[in-house]
């Protein structure tokens, strides 16, 4: 078990001094992984199922992985996650590629097909179709990042003949979210792990089991990231462990000062929960 870090470009991480300190902070207390936020708009006013008011200070999740990448040595820097169906797949793939590079092969992309219909629509993406539309861009990716001759024709997108340097510097895992049968099955088929949000213990270990036997017809191992729906102490985290779970991703709740997202930290570390 490995404990990551929710939202480090959100409220207190949303500029300079908050985003490096929580990095730093994280990384310090022995924390694996950090884990940007993605919308690029949000409904206003606020309508269900949206999880942020219209006004919330997010920075972008991209973007804030260079920053943290500047900030920190070790930490692995992971997008949880982009909503891929409503950004150009090429674009992303050149600018992960970037923030892998710039950190020194620390990134992990975390995708997802997206539910926020106002948002999708905004940005013209249908809400049908964007299950299809996330494996589809996924694959043209790794198609940009890991072919010698870099080609992939699809519904969605389509290319030859074009080339993109520098590479990632290894192979970039992929992390696929979503609570539906159909998420679990671009995980377990597409993906080298799966990212499950706010879950209690007996909805992780029902997720879990989904996801399981989609790899069992897969013939994969998908690692195993749950956003606890709960507090954390040390048996809390055994009985996660227990579920198959091998890392909680921790968030707290919107709104903390810096102070506040500090003491959280040091609260839930590593050394204190994992004991």
């Amino acid at each position: 078990m490995t404990l990551g870090f929710h939202m480090p470009n959100g409220y207190a991480g949303a500029g300079r001094r908050g985003a490096a300190r929580i990095a730093a902070l994280a990384e310090e207390l022995g924390y694996d992984s950090l884990w940007t936020a993605d919308h690029v708009v949000l409904p206003s006013p606020r309508v269900e199922p949206s999880p942020l008011e219209p006004g919330a200070p997010l920075l972008d999740a991209v973007v804030s992985l260079a920053f943290l990448a500047a900030h920190t040595e070790r930490i692995l820097l992971a997008t949880g996650c982009v909503v891929l169906p409503q950004r150009d797949p090429l674009v992303l793939a050149k600018q992960l590629a970037s923030v892998d590079v710039l950190s020194g092969g620390r990134l992990v992309f975390g995708a997802v097909a997206g539910y926020l219909e106002p948002e999708l629509r905004a940005l013209g993406v249908p809400l049908e179709g964007r299950g299809e539309r996330t494996a589809e861009y996924l694959r043209a990716m790794r198609a940009l990042w890991e072919q010698d001759e870099p080609a992939f024709h699809g519904r969605y997108v389509s290319f030859e003949g074009v080339d993109a340097h520098p590479r990632p510097l290894g192979r970039v895992p992929v992390v696929m979210g979503g609570h539906t049968r159909a998420a679990h099955r671009r995980a377990a088929e597409l993906a080298d792990g799966w990212y499950g949000w706010m879950l209690g213990l007996r909805a992780a270990a029902a997720q879990v089991e989904s996801v399981r036997a989609e790899a069992a017809a897969a013939g994969t191992t998908p690692h195993v990231s749950v956003t606890p729906a709960r507090p954390l102490d040390p048996g809390t985290v055994r009985a996660y462990a227990d579920a198959g779970v091998d890392r909680l991703i921790l968030a707290h709740r919107p709104g903390l000062s810096l102070a506040e997202v500090e003491d959280f930290l040091r609260r839930n570390a590593p050394d204190r929960l994992l004991a």
